[in-house]
């Protein structure tokens, strides 16, 4: 699943001034994660049924109230030294659209979309973060200080932007940017592959009781850039995976978090993997999920009999127990995988913090991806 909702539903609370910011110290009985699991009145809801378009949903849906576009990407030097990136822009909707409330070029505050992003660099020492946050605006395509446009595609907050190489190209050749106090990168990607619909023809269901999100994704990508730490311009080549999410009630009402996982094995097969903590003592009653892709693009949806997501080992990471090396099985392909941070601490110390960094894979089958975690 994608993910970090948390961080772009509390971060419009800042935004929107609408009152002090807030990190819940206990999961809600009654709304779920971070309100994630309350109703959402006057929204669209995600459901089966609904037909993906290319390329209208790779722009923005106002519609829903909670949307990203989610890149990461496991990248390598010259002298083979691995490196992660991660870029994500996140939009939320403070109300549903109305004629009362949709914004015009006479009075531009109305709008109703916050966006907030982050970039982060992850090396085998430790690991880089930025944040930035923006209002929608009522301004023609590309002029805000934050937004989205389908075609041509492009998502942009300020000076960091992910933008597709021209008009028709959509996903299948895009560059991203981003620049911080102590590092920077520009990417260059190349789907190699189809985009890929998750659950029910792009319907990735979160909860026994049906809640859920439309999700897509191009995990196909090879990448070359350069990245730049501390100044120091440095090569790199890889792979990258794009998620694409939107919904409006992602979650049942005592879920509380979810780790989630992206995996490029050898031989070109994908994984991507996502365990939702809660419905019960402990972790019984966790909601699993998943998709296994064929190296040409084919998906067979994953579930709570066909796929374990077993934790192994846990660190100590700003102040909590994560469990940073993982028990990954999906017996039907003979996958049966430890799944390792490179580096413990891969902590997104934002507004509202969550681990996401970059794994190697060892077993039955080799390979390297990203995790997120949330919710400890």
């Amino acid at each position: 699943m994608k993910r970090s909702t948390l961080l772009l539903l509390l971060a419009s609370v800042i935004i929107a001034g609408l009152g002090k910011a807030f990190w819940p110290t206990a999961p809600s009985t009654h709304a779920g994660y971070a309100g994630l699991g309350e109703q959402a009145s006057g929204f669209a809801q995600a459901g089966p049924g609904h037909t993906l378009a290319f390329p209208e949903d790779h722009g923005p849906h106002p519609d829903y109230r909670i949307e990203w576009w989610y890149l990461t990407a496991n990248l390598e030097s010259a002298d083979g030294r691995p490196f992660g990136v991660q870029w994500t822009l996140f939009r939320q909707a403070l109300a549903p659209e109305t004629g009362d409330n949709h914004a015009t070029g006479d009075a531009p505050w109305q709008d109703r979309q916050l966006w907030m992003a982050h970039a982060a660099v992850s090396t085998p020492e430790g690991h880089r973060f930025a944040e930035k946050f923006a209002r929608g605006m009522a301004l023609p395509a590309g002029q805000g200080q934050a937004g989205v446009t389908a075609a041509p595609f492009s998502a942009w907050i300020d000076d960091w932007s992910l933008t597709a190489e021209s008009v028709g190209s959509g996903f299948d050749r895009l560059a991203v940017r981003a620049e911080a106090d102590d590092f920077a990168y520009r990417l260059a990607l190349i789907a190699q592959g189809p985009l890929v619909r998750h659950g029910e023809g792009g319907f990735s269901q979160k909860s026994a009781d049906g809640q859920g999100s439309m999700y897509y994704s191009q995990p196909f990508y090879r990448v070359e850039g350069t990245l730049r730490l501390d100044g120091e311009p440095i090569a790199v080549t890889g792979r990258a995976w794009l998620d694409r999410e939107w919904s409006s009630q992602l979650l049942g009402a005592t879920q509380r978090g979810w780790d989630w996982f992206s995996l490029h094995l050898a031989g070109g097969a994908k994984l991507m993997a996502f365990r939702l903590r809660g419905g019960g003592e402990g972790d019984e009653g966790a909601y699993l999920s998943g998709s296994w892709i064929t190296p040409q693009g084919e998906v067979t949806a994953l579930d709570e009999e066909s796929l374990r997501l077993t934790p192994v080992e846990t660190r100590d990471v700003a102040g909590r127990e994560l469990p940073t090396t993982w028990r990954v099985e999906v017996p039907a392909r003979g996958l049966a995988v430890t799944v390792s941070a490179i580096h413990a601490d891969q902590w997104m110390g934002t507004s509202f913090p969550y681990w996401e960094g970059m794994v190697t894979v060892q077993g039955s089958h080799t390979g390297e991806g990203y995790l997120e975690m949330t919710g400890y």
